[in-house]
């Protein structure tokens, strides 16, 4: 059984929307959540995607699961894990470059 790679290309593309500026031109209901629920998506993507990483190391020691489905799993936290850093960080940056404004 392999792992399906869908949340880490969610979260590409949806890093990809935001560095071109193309969030305003989804559709209405996407519009309408707030910056607070996207960041809690993405978070429970990268907590499920760590969970299932986890799931799987352990079945290899334990059942002896196929070793192709811990490494796509252990590779998926990983690439999932360094976006959710990158996205971290863009933050912060932003947050500084408001706090530099003069008033």
């Amino acid at each position: 059984m392999s792992v399906p790679i869908d949340s880490y290309g969610r979260a590409a593309a949806a890093y990809t929307r935001a560095a071109r500026g193309a969030v305003a031109a989804e559709t209405a209901v996407e519009s309408e959540r707030s910056f607070a629920e996207m960041v809690k998506d993405v978070v429970d993507d990268a907590i499920t995607s760590g969970v299932n990483s986890e799931n799987a190391s352990v079945g290899a020691v334990g059942q002896g699961t196929d070793l192709n489905h811990v490494v796509t799993a252990v590779a998926e936290a990983e690439a999932t894990l360094q976006t959710v850093l990158a996205v971290r960080e863009r933050i912060i940056e932003a947050y500084k470059d408001i706090l530099r404004m003069p008033i």
